[in-house]
């Protein structure tokens, strides 16, 4: 007889960092300096120069970091609350994906538990 089980959904797995996590990386990069050029955040945030124009343009525009008179970038009070409220978030994250990885772990168990054992 087929087996009927049905597969548990599962969270996503990042294999690549989320908009939010690279946002958060460049300005976590910027927040405790006085400025911060291109270079600096591009190895810092590990990003091409084309992705880090691209997230440092939507940085701006968003009001979460501004270019100095020295062309250097630097974080605002909304680019730190961003900050504070995305390791809030990624905690919370963290716990729920370790729930549910328990959750799959126990139901892999019981799964096995109603498996016909094996005679030898």
């Amino acid at each position: 007889m087929a087996d009927k089980r049905t597969l548990a959904p599962t969270l996503p797995t990042a294999k690549h960092r989320s908009r939010l996590q690279i946002i958060a990386d460049i300005l976590d990069t910027i927040k405790g300096k006085d400025g911060a050029k291109k270079t600096h955040i591009m190895y810092q945030a590990n990003l091409s120069y084309s992705l880090l124009c691209r997230y440092l343009d939507e940085v701006q525009g968003a009001g979460l970091a501004f270019t100095n008179a020295y062309s250097e970038y630097v974080i605002t009070e909304k680019g730190r609350v961003f900050l504070a409220k995305f390791r809030e978030y990624s905690e919370r994250r963290r716990r729920v994906v370790e729930g549910f990885n328990s959750v799959q772990n126990d139901e892999s168990t019981l799964e096995s538990m109603c498996s016909p054992e094996l005679s030898p």
